[in-house]
């Protein structure tokens, strides 16, 4: 697919490095020559130096012939020109990152009237995501497909952990909750586990089920105890802000933002009349404790330096705040881990997701093709949601009769409002949503499972 990708900034050189590898034919532009020059250098793709939104530039870039164009500069606006032109051009389809919260109401009409396929808004979508972690707070990640039907929540096994040394296929019999453990991270190896894959201490587990039954499941693991109540913020950016105005509208939670500019400070008050706006520097211990950091029960750091944003959470911790969040760029989940650093999110891999997902879907648009798509354990484990349509192959033949390819799973069937853990007699069918996890083999269709 030839693709066009104005920017290169975090979330371009993400979505360069990634399509690239899918075999794309990618050109990136950037007013940047150095930029730009480091990624013709390090990927197989074409480089640009000059104004995305200019007609001229656009033209050299081959917007005319481009299936697909994404403008992922740091100006909404830039992004949104550079889309208008390059559909007047004669792009198929546009994809504009546009962060500002006063845009928020107008996704609407930038996609119905201005004709932009997708826009992405990473810090709004991070902030989702930290959202859902902090209601299951003994959870690393929660990830959610089917419109928040189904949730595929990430925890670690410890010491304690009634799931030591049982095997997959016995769990239900021990727990009486449906739930699936679709992939285990333990070490370095990843594993789409099999029924008779025992667990041990130390492994990260994923796990798909209903909201409600994946409660009951953590209540009966004795590690959904806590509700979280108070939550303290440091930073007052925009994801800052989204996370704020989430958690303020949920009944029950005390939220605190710290943020270090008076005039941002000033705007958050009115913007957010139900949180606590304080202005200081989130990362110094006085002020800190002058605020009841001891008292909290989740700590979230979203400035915009990675490095303060784990030593505070690491300090946080330290303290015993059951949940501690930071956002983080550019620190690989090897290093984190490393540092006993379990919830970091980054805005670009979640924006880079969302894309990502939607070249795959667009790649075979007339197939049961790809709708949701969650990247796993650093990359090496994708999981996707796929709508079948009518033109599947395999409806109504049992799932005991079909030749999945290795480290793949079916790990669950959404049909209508119901959802289906399939065992070898249940079979597809058209209307269905189907999640998949397999060890990052880049499906594209739900026909590409099958050997």
């Amino acid at each position: 697919m030839n693709i066009v990708i104005v920017g290169d900034g975090k979330v371009g050189a993400t979505l360069v490095e990634h399509l690239s590898n899918e075999g794309h034919d990618v050109v990136v532009i950037d007013r940047n020559a150095k930029l730009v020059e480091q990624m013709v250098n390090s990927f197989d793709v074409t480089g640009i130096s000059g104004n995305g939104a200019c007609y001229d530039v656009q033209l050299e870039a081959g917007v005319a012939n481009a299936r697909l164009f994404i403008a992922v500069t740091s100006s909404d606006e830039l992004n949104i020109l550079s889309c208008l032109v390059a559909k007047r051009l004669g792009a198929h389809h546009t994809i504009a990152r546009v962060r500002n919260p006063e845009y928020l109401k107008q996704l609407r009409f930038f996609k119905e009237e201005l004709g932009l396929s997708l826009v992405v808004n990473p810090e709004y979508d991070a902030a989702n995501e930290i959202a859902k972690v902090l209601r299951f707070p003994n959870a690393i990640n929660i990830d959610s497909f089917s419109r928040g039907n189904v949730d595929l929540a990430e925890i670690k096994i410890e010491q304690d952990n009634p799931l030591c040394d049982i095997a997959v296929n016995d769990i239900f019999d021990r727990f009486k909750t449906k739930i699936l453990i679709c992939a285990v991270q333990r070490k370095s190896e990843v594993y789409i586990p099999r029924g008779d894959f025992v667990l041990k201490a130390g492994d990260k587990i994923h796990i798909t089920a209903e909201r409600g039954d994946l409660v009951k499941f953590l209540k009966k693991l004795g590690i959904y105890k806590h509700r979280t109540k108070n939550i303290m913020i440091i930073g007052g950016g925009k994801m800052g802000y989204y996370l704020a105005r989430q958690l303020s509208e949920i009944r029950g939670y005390n939220v605190k933002i710290i943020e270090s500019d008076e005039q941002r400070c000033q705007s958050l008050s009115s913007l957010l009349p139900d949180v606590n706006i304080v202005k200081g520097d989130g990362t110094d211990r006085a002020t800190l404790y002058e605020q009841g950091i001891e008292t909290q029960d989740a700590f979230v750091a979203l400035t915009t330096i990675d490095e303060e944003n784990i030593i505070a959470a690491m300090y946080a911790s330290s303290l015993g705040i059951r949940k501690t969040v930071a956002k983080v760029n550019r620190v690989s989940s090897q290093v984190l881990e490393s540092i006993g650093m379990d919830s970091a999110f980054s805005s670009k891999a979640i924006a880079a997701n969302r894309i990502i997902g939607y070249v795959r879907a667009l790649e075979n648009s007339g197939e049961s093709s790809v709708q949701t798509l969650y990247k796993l354990v650093d990359g090496q484990v994708e999981a996707l949601e796929f709508n079948i349509t009518a033109d599947f192959t395999q409806t109504g033949v049992p799932l005991k009769d079909l030749d999945l390819k290795s480290d793949t799973l079916i790990s669950s069937i959404i049909r209508g409002n119901r959802l289906v853990f399939p065992d070898g007699n249940d079979c597809i069918e058209a209307g269905d949503s189907v999640i998949v996890v397999s060890k990052s083999k880049q499906y594209r269709s739900i026909n590409e499972i099958f050997n």
